[in-house]
């Protein structure tokens, strides 16, 4: 053909700006972009010859060559696809498939890289202009007869097309880099933006250095390929050693036998893997291919705990592996990675549109052609299709870790401490997954025993019955009552009658309750992660017939015997008089109780939501916030059966009453959380005045 010279046949002169400043968030892309489009070429010109349309040649293998030339500033990329016509190139390049441009430059105008659009108006091929100044294409069509076709442009609206020479079907593109992008064209540069977004696509990709010198490698002659150069026969003597025999005297052993070498070129080796894990089915994986894969991809080498993988065709395509990662840490700290593909070709990471948020405290990859490659960010937040494959993912999680408590009980509980931060996070952001798995969130109790909420409640029903309906009985009309009145659930229900699930936030700062709790067979559950207040808090919410309360929250209701309330007013009315002078705390109730524990003299309770809000403040405060503590009134329960309460009571008078009354304040003090520093002094000096008078 004679040479042809026109223009870009587009509405706007403006199209190469908007390609480089908004089309897409990271110049690197282009490489994508090229890549899976020479990968295209190749699937259609397979598929051809599948259906008998075209005749491949007998050792046809699709691949693509990316060629890196640092010296020219240039970057090749070749395939043996299914190659252009002029009329081809004339119709796919020279208009571009770009509807709108008015449109789209006044939508897109004032958005930045939060709204990445990947070719979503079929500019794909264009992203070379985001690096090159000068871009040529050389490609030859498969179809009979076809002439090679030269195009090339630099990035205005002008191209120039004539013959070309290139004489193998497929295409090369060639970009002759601006100095701003050079980078691209180092060899190991462009191995990692390749890794990065190549390294599963379904053709192999080779990357190669222009002139660098061959490398080499030996092989045996059995091992030789047809596609082989061989360089050198290399025939290598046998190798002996000096063996010292038992009478002193030496001999002569054979080492390494003789053998023959060829020296041949290296062979080239892709850069990825085109059949990726996800892609088989699970009964064709080993767990060493789980592992191994878990490794190569997320450059993790702890040993993953364990894995989902995920595998379905209807209504839409979706494949991936999920895996749990070894965390056992803050969930707040806690960073995954989701690499989202579409046909196994990467698009990004941790798109939460299409992920579920809680996901990404997870690893893996999740691969759905179904999803368009190019899209943007706005479009997946309203699009109905993209929920629908979101809850698809997280039913199948869900579905995993109940099917593993239900048929796992033992591998689920030694899991839970690295897996509860992602399944408490999950329940707090989806209530559909809240919802399948309420029944199987564990707890730990202060027995070291792991328990379901069904089983903490019924285990806390029992043991929570009063001494009253033990000695009575309950009638079947009170229960059928009880029953009815907690199936109505728009009801609200007193805090009273909720049945109270005790927790440990610091078993050793708390050691003191939890002593009392055991030895009155009663049950709490450890809850010291920063997730677990805003988690029950949450639980409580969703189920208004129970309530958690930290097992130093209301302490006189749980451990107290039952007395008349007159039984104890003297005594009362003597000790608050007693502690109310000695702390000079206005804002301190003081209860005297009989606590079933004799050994303890003094606790310390808060209240409960008091308590939470004060945690929260301090979160806060840690985040940069500038929050006074908010701890809420104090209750200091006596025990009036305990030797130095009874002491006080009886002797109010006595010039050591002050000093008892004091220690006995800062020891339930202690109990509860760390004295401050002023306060601490105090008391190690109080603690040597009582160890004093013991020497009088």
């Amino acid at each position: 053909m004679s040479e042809k010279s026109g223009s870009l046949s587009i509405t706007s002169e403006n199209i190469f700006p908007v390609i480089k400043k908004w089309l897409y968030s990271d110049h690197d892309i282009f490489y994508r972009e090229l890549v899976s489009n020479a990968c295209d070429a190749i699937t259609k010109r397979e598929k051809l010859g599948m259906m008998g349309e075209t005749e491949l040649p007998d050792d046809y293998k699709g691949k693509v060559t990316v060629e890196v030339d640092p010296e020219k500033k240039t970057i090749k990329i070749t395939d043996n696809g299914i190659g252009m016509t002029e009329d081809e190139v004339d119709k796919y390049i020279n208009q571009i498939a770009f509807s709108g441009a008015t449109d789209f430059l006044e939508k897109y105008k004032d958005k930045g890289s939060d709204d990445q659009i990947i070719g979503h108006f079929g500019l794909g091929f264009y992203s070379a202009f985001m690096v090159a100044d000068l871009v040529y294409i050389d490609s030859l069509s498969y179809q009979d007869g076809a002439k090679a076709v030269h195009w090339e442009c630099d990035g205005g609206t002008d191209y120039t097309m004539k013959d070309g020479d290139k004489d193998t079907v497929g295409t090369t593109i060639t970009l002759f880099l601006n100095d701003d992008c050079l980078e691209f064209a180092n060899e190991y540069k462009a191995r990692e933006v390749l890794d990065k977004y190549c390294s599963f696509m379904p053709t192999e990709i080779y990357l190669t250095k222009a002139n660098a010198p061959e490398e080499y490698e030996e092989i045996d002659p059995s091992d030789k390929k047809d596609t082989d150069k061989v360089v050198e026969e290399i025939h290598k003597e046998a190798e002996y050693e000096d063996k010292k025999k038992d009478d002193g005297t030496t001999e002569k052993v054979l080492k390494t036998p003789a053998k023959d070498k060829l020296k041949i070129v290296k062979r080239p080796v892709p850069i990825n893997d085109i059949h990726p894990l996800w892609t088989k089915t699970p009964s064709e994986c080993s767990e060493e291919e789980y592992k191994d894969f878990y490794r190569k991809v997320f450059m993790d080498y702890r040993e993953p705990l364990f894995w989902i993988h995920l595998n379905m065709d209807y209504p839409f395509n979706l494949k991936g592996i999920i895996y749990f990662p070894k965390i056992n840490s803050e969930y707040d700290s806690i960073e995954g990675t989701i690499k989202l593909y579409n046909n196994q070709v990467f698009v990004a990471d941790n798109i939460k549109e299409v992920i579920p948020e809680y996901f990404m405290l997870l690893k893996g990859v999740i691969d759905c052609p179904d999803l368009p490659l190019n899209v943007s960010r706005s479009a997946l937040q309203n699009d109905g299709f993209v929920t629908k494959i979101r809850d698809y993912i997280s039913k199948k999680v869900a579905d995993k870790l109940i099917g593993m408590e239900k048929t796992e009980k033992e591998t689920y509980e030694k899991y839970w401490d690295d897996i509860s931060p992602f399944i408490k996070y999950g329940c707090l952001k989806d209530e559909k997954f809240c919802d399948k798995m309420n029944d199987y969130i564990l707890f730990k109790d202060i027995n070291d025993k792991y328990v379901t909420l069904p089983e903490l409640l019924e285990k806390d029903a029992a043991s929570h019955k009063s001494e009253d309906e033990k000695a009575k009985g309950e009638s079947e009309e009170k229960k059928d009552e009880t029953e009815k009145k907690e199936e109505k659930s728009d009801e609200p229900v007193k805090e009273e009658d909720k049945t109270a699930i005790y927790y440990v936030t610091d078993v050793k700062q708390q050691g003191q309750y939890i002593d009392m709790f055991k030895a009155n067979d009663m049950d709490a559950v450890i809850l010291d992660r920063t997730i677990d207040t805003s988690f029950i808090t949450q639980l409580e919410h969703r189920n208004q017939h129970y309530r958690f309360l930290r097992i130093d929250a209301d302490i006189s209701k749980a451990l107290s015997e039952k007395t008349d309330p007159k039984e104890l007013e003297d005594e009362q009315k003597t000790l608050e008089e007693i502690f109310k002078n000695e702390l000079k705390k206005d804002d301190l109730t003081i209860k005297v109780e009989k606590l079933k524990t004799e050994d303890i003299a003094a606790v310390i309770g808060r209240d409960e939501n008091m308590r939470r809000m004060n945690d929260m403040m301090k979160m806060y405060q840690m985040n940069g916030g500038d929050m006074s503590d908010f701890s809420g009134p104090e209750t200091l329960v006596l025990n009036v059966t305990h030797p130095l309460v009874k002491y006080l009571n009886e002797h109010k008078d006595s010039e050591n009453a002050g000093l008892i009354a004091h220690q006995l304040y800062d020891l339930a003090e202690l109990s509860n959380q760390p004295l401050a520093p002023a306060e601490m002094s105090e008391f190690v000096k109080r603690s040597n005045q009582i160890m004093e008078l013991l020497t009088k």
